[in-house]
This record gives C-alpha cells, sequence and structure tokens, in this order.
C-alpha cells in the first residue's frame, strides 16, 4: 500500500485526457479555474446533473467565510476511527516507508499546491476530530494561495482562522480539543463527503450554499454552459427591458432571427465583452434544424 499514489490517481480518472500533476491528479487549466469562480451553484450543477452525475453537490456546512466563492484542484484524504494495528501499520507506511513527517492531517497539507483544496472524510467527528487548527490552517492558505479545505469534521481556533483572508473552509462542527483516535487509510482515493462523492483532482466549488464536486473531465464543459447561460441571460434581460421579446420568447428554444439578434447583439455590445471567447455555431445549426422540423414547444431549463 501507498498513500498518494501516482498510478492508482491514474487509473481512477480515465477520462480526464489533459496534463496531470506530479502526484498524477488530473490538472484542470489555471483559465479553467479562474472562469470558475465567476459562476453559480446551480450553473455548475445543471450540466452534472443532466449527464449522470446526482451525487456531486454537500449542503450541510459551517462556513469560515461565507460570502467568498473557493475555487480549487481536490486533494482528497479518508479518515476512520482509530484502531490499535491499523494505525501503527498506517504509521510505519507514512512514516519509515514514504518519509513523512508527524500526524496525518500534516501528510495532506505538506502535500499542497497552488490552487489545491483538502477534502476529507473525516466520518462527521467533531469532539477529537478537529482537521485543522490556526497553524494547519495558515499552512493551507501559504501553499494554496487561494484554495483551503472541506472537512466532513471539525476545525479549531476558528478564532484564528477567520483571519486567514484568501482561503475558505467548509466544515462541520468546532471543538477546542486536538484530533486524536483517528486512522487515515486512503489519500488521494475517492472520498464521501456527506452525500456527495469526490475523487482527487475534482474541481472543488464551494459557495454560500454548499460544495460541488466537478469532475475534471466535465469541467470545461461546465464553466461554458454557465457562460453562454450567463451572457444569454445578459441578452435577455435587455431585450425584455425594450419590449422586444415576451419572456416565452426568451425562455424557448429560440429561433434563428432571434439568434441573429443577439449574435448581433454579441458582437458588438460591451456587455457581451468578457463572453466572446464563446463560440455558437452548435446552437445556430440546431435552431435551423428545428425550423425545418416545424414548431416546438420545448422550454429551455
Amino acid at each position: 500500500m501507498k498513500f498518494n499514489s501516482p498510478e492508482d490517481i491514474i487509473q481512477l480518472t480515465p477520462l480526464w485526457e489533459g496534463e496531470r500533476l506530479p502526484d498524477g491528479r488530473p490538472k484542470v487549466s489555471d483559465d479553467i479555474l479562474r472562469r470558475m469562480r465567476k459562476i453559480t451553484l446551480e450553473e455548475a450543477w445543471g450540466p452534472l446533473w443532466h449527464r449522470g452525475y446526482t451525487f456531486q453537490f454537500e449542503g450541510d456546512f459551517k462556513i469560515i467565510h461565507p460570502d467568498k466563492v473557493m475555487v480549487g484542484r481536490a486533494v482528497t484524504a479518508v479518515m476512520v476511527p482509530k484502531r490499535p494495528d491499523l494505525h501503527e501499520t498506517m504509521m510505519k507506511i507514512g512514516h519509515e516507508q514514504e518519509g513523512r513527517k508527524g500526524y496525518y492531517n500534516q501528510w495532506v497539507i505538506d502535500s499542497l499546491v497552488e490552487d489545491d483544496v483538502a477534502v476529507v472524510d473525516m466520518f462527521d467527528k467533531v469532539h477529537l476530530g478537529t482537521y485543522v487548527g490556526g497553524n494547519l490552517s495558515t499552512a493551507i492558505s501559504t501553499r494554496t494561495k487561494r484554495g483551503g479545505a472541506v472537512i466532513w469534521g471539525g476545525i479549531r481556533d476558528n478564532q484564528q482562522v477567520v483571519n486567514i483572508d484568501n482561503i475558505n473552509v467548509y466544515y462541520r462542527g468546532s471543538d477546542p480539543t486536538a484530533i486524536a483516535d483517528v486512522v487515515m487509510v486512503g489519500m488521494n482515493v475517492p472520498a464521501r463527503i456527506g452525500k456527495a462523492i469526490c475523487l482527487p483532482g475534482d474541481v472543488v466549488l464551494g459557495t454560500p450554499s454548499g460544495v460541488i464536486f466537478i469532475p475534471p473531465h466535465l469541467a470545461e464543459l461546465t464553466v461554458v454552459q454557465a457562460e453562454k447561460s450567463q451572457v444569454r441571460d445578459i441578452f435577455g434581460f435587455i431585450r425584455l427591458k425594450e419590449g422586444a421579446y415576451t419572456t416565452a420568447q426568451i425562455d424557448a428554444s429560440w429561433n434563428t432571427a432571434l439568434w441573429q439578434d443577439f449574435l448581433d447583439w454579441f458582437n458588438s455590445d460591451g456587455a457581451a465583452a468578457e463572453y466572446r471567447h464563446l463560440t455558437w455555431e452548435a446552437e445556430l445549426e440546431e435552431a435551423a434544424r428545428q425550423e425545418r422540423q416545424g414548431p416546438q414547444n420545448d422550454v429551455r431549463l
């Protein structure tokens, strides 16, 4: 057995075809992470739900900075209640075979790099289950720059952690006790966080409503669909205020005339400037196809 095995991580994430980090995790691009910070939870949820990824969201958290969005690449850890023989075995693997220092939570945090988020299944343990406090949260801040942690368990030193502005922490509860009586049985393995599942390299999007784990091979698609929804909404709000269309027209599948009006606006209006990396050929082809087939009653969701 090995903690944080690149070979195992690559086997777990075969649908990812892009660049990988040295530990084998999918490396979703910095540009996608930047754009992800501008989308809403619901915009991220929709593309996943409709592709069968129905266990990616968990909302039952306390949040250190509830008004801030957190985005990063997942580094996962799975903890279980302490069993002496298992604890001794895992400590030997970490200390003697892999040269790690300190306790399990330090092993994970020492592995973090820029834009990482620690995602920890602590089996909802709060008393004697505080995964981070002031020191380790400061280490997360230093290593990840703008990442953070999602902990299905506890934290301590809240008054110190809340003063760390560049990261966020999602957690189940607070307690003054230190972490104890646990064993880490996996690092960068599938982790259950409440009702959700997270794999190493998933894009973690933390919002005021909770956290969603986005599979890396769907990250770009999710961002693009969210951005297209955003800019279409901007156009729709403008045209509705002008009285140019009814809500039924805006909410239904657009015909080619409405699409042409949108594209004329999209290519010239300053409100659409940040979205001009998007392309619309597929949407235009679909509108033309529907017109050839006759009137349709489907509504854009």
